[in-house]
């Protein structure tokens, strides 16, 4: 639920403005001054607006929005006044104000300015971090928590953007590995460097060595020219490998050399490379258990765990889903031209009580389709169906229209069993009709004598047409229906 800062230093206005925006389903927070204003949102995160008075003792909302810039606070700000100067709006509004109104206001225009504000301020955050993300300077700001599960997750990682410790990433797939690993890069030295990632899951076997190392012309058929590789790109920046225990042994004993010499060898070069680099690496799985089974070095496991850090699960962090969801739908809608601007109590209640197994990269992939498939600008439970279908089953999310099968719980694939074989099936017998009642291929002037029959009969005895579709001439059709006892069934057209 959003929280709204309501400051005026009139007791009375303040109370009936909160009433108001709690009715419009939001949490109201009050300050009677500015100066308190800003030290709580100094202090609390997670207020969305702020419902400015302009006259106050003190410290009036003017001097509110210039400390709001000066110390660089994001923040969407409502501005009410008694006065009806143009002047006192227009520089409320050059200041960052979004929207203003002169007491008294109908609840209605308090609530519609609320929602607007809520929904810039929420896309305003979405296209900041992702403008930080293309230039290399995403932070922890940028991430959407307030989740106590994530404080310690947090905590590690700031201390990680620290120093140029290797880092590694444990989380279920979807989590949002390759964000923090983002904000760990963008709160160093290395913020604003290069930030190349590199899936080793999705790499052939055969071209992990090449990708990761480079090579140089002709050090292999289809090697026409030299390549860098991916340490090299990330040269003085920092680079991720993600699914870090999918990596070929063979490629696991040059990986630890470049950790541990901080040089690589392309394939085909003569001698090696000096690289910079800061390797963050990530994995859905537990590296140390496929390091005991053998299936990842145990001396690459010891470079690459200096610094573990393990990212929660969406169904241990349930507080931050609202937030989590308004931040999807503010995007998508502006994304793909709709006028979604929130989600029902209902919906939210079911989304927030899921156990989500695909995580982050699930719910945001719910909402993105409720967004496209929603008729209302509030999104309902029957806007996502899957999730309703799990949680009240599959009548209550399509209609009495289909059975109440409900699909069992996912199972992570590391568990998955191995799908049964299916029984060989009897052979079906298809009457084949170039073959005899024996099983011999019948005679060519059987086959050929039967396709003519046919061809006259489906073109219903037009001649020149079952001539041009049989692709030979009507005086050869003539010749052979002759030869084959044929003309008595035709009607020449």
């Amino acid at each position: 639920m959003h929280k709204v800062l309501i400051v005026d230093d009139d007791p009375i206005q303040s109370r009936l403005t909160s009433e108001v925006v709690a009715k419009a389903g939001f949490t109201a927070l009050t300050a009677d001054s500015g100066a308190k204003a800003l030290d709580m949102l100094r202090t609390r995160p997670g207020i969305g607006a702020m419902v400015l008075d302009m006259v106050m003792p003190e410290m009036d909302g003017m001097a509110v929005l210039e400390a709001l810039r000066r110390e660089t606070i994001a923040i969407p700000v409502i501005v009410q006044t008694a006065q009806t100067s143009l002047d006192t709006v227009i520089s409320a509004m050059r200041l960052g104000a979004v929207d203003f109104f002169v007491k008294p206001v109908a609840p209605e225009r308090i609530t519609i300015s609320l929602r607007n504000a809520l929904k810039l301020g929420t896309l305003e955050s979405s296209l900041k971090a992702e403008r930080a993300r293309r230039e290399g300077s995403f932070s922890f700001a940028h991430i959407i928590t307030k989740s106590d599960a994530m404080t310690r997750t947090m905590a590690l990682g700031k201390k990680a953007a620290a120093s140029t410790i290797p880092v590694l990433i444990e989380g279920e797939s979807g989590v949002g590995k390759e964000l923090l690993a983002r904000a760990i890069q963008g709160s160093g030295d290395r913020a604003g460097k290069p930030f190349v990632t590199v899936n080793c899951g999705a790499i052939p076997a055969n071209l992990v060595e090449s990708i990761l190392f480079g090579h140089v012309k002709g050090a292999f058929t289809g090697a026409v020219s030299d390549a860098p590789g991916k340490f090299r790109e990330a040269h003085n920046g920092t680079l991720f490998l993600d699914e870090v225990g999918e990596l070929p042994l063979d490629t696991q004993v040059k990986l630890l050399r470049a950790l541990q010499e901080g040089e690589i060898e392309p394939v085909g070069a003569s001698r090696p490379v000096k690289v910079n680099v800061r390797v963050i690496s990530a994995t859905n799985r537990r590296l140390l258990n496929l390091a005991r089974d053998g299936a990842f070095r145990e001396d690459l496991f010891y470079r690459l765990n200096v610094f573990p850090i393990y990212l929660p699960p969406l169904r241990e962090r349930r507080d931050d889903i609202a937030d989590l969801v308004d931040h999807f739908i503010a995007r998508f809608a502006a994304e793909e031209g709709r006028r979604v601007t929130a989600i029902s109590s209902q919906a939210l209640e079911m989304l927030s009580g899921f156990d989500w197994p695909g995580n982050i990269r699930q719910l945001e992939n719910a909402v993105f389709r409720a967004v496209v498939l929603a008729e209302h600008p509030v999104l309902l439970p029957e806007d996502f169906p899957q999730i309703l279908a799990a949680d009240k089953g599959r009548d209550a999310a399509f209609g009495n229209r289909v059975s109440s099968f409900t699909p069992p719980a996912p199972v992570h694939i590391d568990n998955a069993p191995a799908l049964p074989r299916m029984p060989d099936a009897a052979p079906i017998a298809i009457p084949d009709r170039f073959l005899d009642a024996t099983g011999n291929v019948l005679p060519l002037a059987d086959i050929e004598k039967d396709l003519i029959a046919f061809a006259i009969d489906h073109n219903a005895g037009r001649m020149a047409q079952v001539a041009r579709q049989l692709g030979i001439g009507r005086s050869t059709l003539y010749r052979k229906l002759k030869e084959y006892g044929l003309e008595g069934d035709t009607n020449v057209a």
